[in-house]
């Protein structure tokens, strides 16, 4: 059972250094222009990425062809976005073709706490998808979900549909907000981060949300992947 909002609120503590509270801006207005600025970051940054990353992703897609040339280069899921809206969020493919009905068999191994399954030895990961895994590479597909709108450069993780099934009413309000690229969760432990943990930073993010927290998460996040060993 989940602990109470108030015994998880006082679990986790927003890092001083990410900046101040957003709270402390005038109000709708202040917010309606975070957002505005949010979404200009967003289209800017994924379509500056997807330009200059083309030559990466033609060699990351010819390793995966290489070495499973059954499978798709791109994994398309079924994300939960904001306010409960389903997408298809995308990534460079790291697992063998029939990843997701191996999964039942796996399912007892999982090595995080609550409505996420994690294993650091998968055995359904490929060699490639291994070192793209460890490196975040396998990510990066998803900047066409951020310039579709679908997901933030900064926010949430996007949850499978099978989880939110077991979320409850205090887990639920993670979805109020874009679903990121990277966030709180990413650059505070990752894997190492459990479930509820995973709530708590994403809704202090909620309340203290500002372009100078998104961009000092972005900066922080290129720092996380220098020293990736949580990412697997």
């Amino acid at each position: 059972m989940s602990p109470s909002p108030q015994t998880k609120e006082a679990e986790i503590v927003m890092d001083p250094s990410l900046g101040y509270n957003a709270s402390t801006m005038s109000g709708q207005n202040a917010d309606k222009v975070y957002l505005f600025m949010k979404r200009m970051l967003d289209l800017l940054g994924s379509f500056i990425g997807l330009i200059i990353l083309c030559p990466l992703f033609a060699v990351i897609g010819l390793l995966i062809k290489i070495e499973a040339p059954q499978g798709s280069v791109f994994f398309r899921q079924v994300r939960v976005g904001q306010n409960g809206k389903e997408f298809h969020m995308y990534k460079f493919r790291s697992m063998v073709a029939n990843a997701e009905d191996l999964l039942e068999q796996l399912i007892d191994q999982n090595e995080v706490n609550g409505n996420m399954f994690k294993m650091k030895n998968d055995p359904r990961i490929t060699r490639i998808g291994k070192f793209i895994r460890k490196t975040s590479l396998d990510e990066l597909p998803q900047l066409w979900n951020v310039f579709r709108g679908e997901m933030s450069l900064v926010g949430p993780r996007p949850a499978l549909p099978r989880e939110v099934k077991n979320y409850n009413s205090y887990d639920r309000q993670r979805l109020q907000m874009i679903p990121g690229c990277t966030g709180l969760w990413q650059v505070s432990g990752r894997n190492s981060v459990g479930f509820d943990e995973m709530v708590e930073l994403d809704l202090t993010y909620a309340r203290e949300r500002s372009m100078m927290v998104d961009i000092k998460i972005i900066f922080r996040t290129f720092k996380v992947l220098v020293g990736s060993k949580d990412a697997f």
